[in-house]
């Protein structure tokens, strides 16, 4: 039984972009690869910010929606803005499920919230064509990876003694999260960060600096407050404001 109007994803190769935005040859290789908390993909949830997640990737498919505006078969990709659809996807093939059209007995792809943009209509027409690359697979719309695992830390400004509590990604470099905290001080890297006397790799992740996220053993012996017993960050002024 073949799949109507479905190619591979093996099969499809480099093509310029249908989507409004230029395919790229390749996933780029980032130097060092963003994360994102759930609850910041969430924040992008209308249409001229829409932002979805799926098989552990994040992908901004704001260009997307400005290049097909008004069309109707957006509305189902909108409707699930600032969400996880690793629903829609097969795990194996990175491609959308598929399933058998109960009226046709030819396999197609399988889209319970409707049939959305690229998506092929299910009977077979003569005057049909498949899309050369449908936005799903077009790498140019992944921005990053959705975090496994957040986790909270405290940081401690001793200069000016300012206490935050944010929420970071543990997968992220301290160089990650010395951004995230910029937010909230522009001269966060005019700092020295230490955990207990000890200055920190930036180059390295909490726990590869022996900050362990001890948030599972809270639970397991019923801590209610775990933000009273967060690790703390401390940040030493190193008089160089030109860094910010």
């Amino acid at each position: 039984m073949t799949v109507h109007q479905l190619a591979p994803a093996t099969d499809l190769k480099p093509k310029p972009s249908v989507t409004g935005r230029p395919a790229n040859s390749a996933t780029p290789k980032l130097p060092d690869e963003r994360y994102f908390t759930p609850e910041e993909v969430s924040e992008h949830n209308a249409p001229d910010d829409i932002w979805v997640t799926w098989l552990g990737d994040v992908y901004d498919l704001t260009p997307l929606f400005k290049a097909h505006l008004g069309d109707p078969l957006m509305t189902p990709i909108l409707r699930n803005a600032g969400k996880d659809i690793s629903y829609w996807f097969d795990p194996a093939t990175r491609d959308l499920r598929t399933h058998v059209h109960p009226l046709t007995g030819v396999r197609c792809y399988y889209t319970p919230e409707g049939r959305f943009l690229h998506v092929p209509i299910p009977i077979p027409r003569t005057d049909s064509k498949p899309v050369e690359l449908p936005w799903w697979l077009d790498p140019s719309y992944r921005i990053g990876k959705l975090s496994a695992k957040t986790r909270k830390i405290r940081i401690v400004n001793t200069l000016t003694s300012d206490e935050h509590t944010i929420q970071v990604c543990s997968e992220e470099r301290l160089s990650a999260i010395q951004d995230r905290y910029q937010a909230l001080n522009s001269h966060a890297k005019g700092y020295m960060w230490k955990r207990l006397g000890t200055l920190l790799d930036m180059s390295m992740t909490l726990e590869q600096n022996g900050i362990r996220d001890d948030s599972e053993d809270f639970h397991r012996v019923g801590v209610m407050d775990e933000d009273e017993w967060l690790p703390a960050i401390h940040l030493y002024f190193s008089d160089d404001l030109t860094v910010a």
